[in-house]
């Protein structure tokens, strides 16, 4: 599940709109409860919609939501599961994070768990580098899913892979097979970049010391990678690959909150900061924002007034009218615009009232 997913499924709009999300359990035996509580589910999504509805309206649905139901692989499941079914839609995610269980109907899919999931979890991407086949993982901390689609996975052809290199007298067949292996690798790169434009995440790069000197040298995306492996991994499950990329990404990524943390003092000396839930609302609203540093447990309950700048705090996030987490609909609006988020620890950001942000410009 990326942030396409997730826009994809705040697109669809109309009622009735059926979300299920649960818990589910990744291993023998506490799994064997999860297609019992599928059911359950499923069925009260089924009772609550016959109430409302009358049944030739929506059969179609309920036909939907059934053979999704079906669809389930519980050998493989994870920490949740999500059904999001309608008249004409249907989807279902496999989530590496647990999910309270409930059912919601309504004129759109509940995407509020997948938002905030999306916004606070350690996410990044995954390159495994082949000429056979390479592959694009999406990872969440020690979890990664396969991407199959979009061009991926992609294998290299012409002369070298699924022709001889040139030869004879004279020719260099290295120079040859470099420069193919470099325009293969561009073409990676580029399909990597169209693929995640709408979901830019720091990036690991896995295979041969040859294709990752060559990648290194070609690649538009170098200053997203934390991450580096070395080895083929051609046919390596994900689940396994994932326990090898994990540490490396984990250190990446606490490298990355240092140097934004060195970045923010260097901003506050140049007078390019904002400190402050009101002072960097504003400020992300007005699309001044170039990179949000937040504190991971940090939440912050608000009403927002008329003109959309100013906050006022609010004691019950589940108040009509306040946004439950200012936080996280800041996170939406800095990616919107086109800036950065990096979460660090708490107490990281003591000085900036949990949250600050690196100014585009002056103020």
């Amino acid at each position: 599940m990326n942030r396409s997913d997730v826009q994809l499924l705040q697109s669809v709009r109309g009622a009735p709109a059926v979300s299920i999300l649960l818990p589910t359990h990744r291993a023998y035996p506490a799994n064997q409860q999860d297609p019992i509580r599928v059911k359950n589910l499923v069925s009260e999504a089924t009772s609550r919609l016959l109430a409302q509805y009358k049944k030739r309206e929506i059969e179609p649905l309920l036909a939907r939501l059934e053979a999704l139901a079906a669809e389930i692989d519980y050998r493989h499941t994870l920490d949740g599961l999500t059904l999001f079914v309608s008249r004409d839609f249907a989807l279902k995610f496999y989530l590496p994070f647990p999910l309270h269980e409930r059912v919601v109907i309504g004129d759109g899919f509940a995407t509020r768990d997948l938002v905030f999931a999306l916004n606070r979890s350690l996410r990044y991407w995954v390159l495994a580098l082949s000429e056979n086949a390479t592959r694009l993982f999406e990872g969440m901390r020690e979890s990664l899913e396969e991407i199959a689609e979009g061009g991926f996975p992609l294998a290299q052809e012409g002369p070298g892979a699924t022709e001889p290199l040139p030869g004879g007298f004279g020719i260099r067949r290295s120079a040859y097979r470099d420069e193919y292996d470099r325009q293969f690798l561009r073409q990676v790169d580029e399909t990597f970049g169209r693929l995640t434009a709408a979901d830019v995440l720091p990036l690991a790069v896995v295979g041969v010391e040859r294709n990752l000197a060559l990648f290194q040298e070609v690649s538009r995306h170098r200053n997203l990678i934390i991450a580096t492996m070395t080895g083929s991994h051609d046919k390596t499950p994900a689940s396994e690959l994932a326990q090898l990329v994990w540490p490396g990404v984990r250190e990446g990524l606490a490298r990355q909150r240092q140097a934004m943390l060195g970045e923010l003092e260097k901003a506050v000396g140049a007078r390019q900061s904002a400190s402050g839930m009101q002072a960097v609302w504003r400020a992300a609203q007005e699309g001044r924002g170039a990179t949000l540093l937040v504190e991971r447990d940090f939440h912050y309950p608000a009403r927002v007034e008329a003109e959309g700048l100013t906050l006022t705090p609010a004691d019950d996030p589940a108040a009509p009218g306040v946004l439950a987490d200012a936080v996280d609909d800041m996170i939406e609006t800095m990616l919107a615009k086109g800036g950065r988020v990096v979460f660090v620890e708490n107490g990281a950001l003591e000085a900036h009232r949990r949250v600050a942000l690196i100014l585009r410009y002056s103020p």
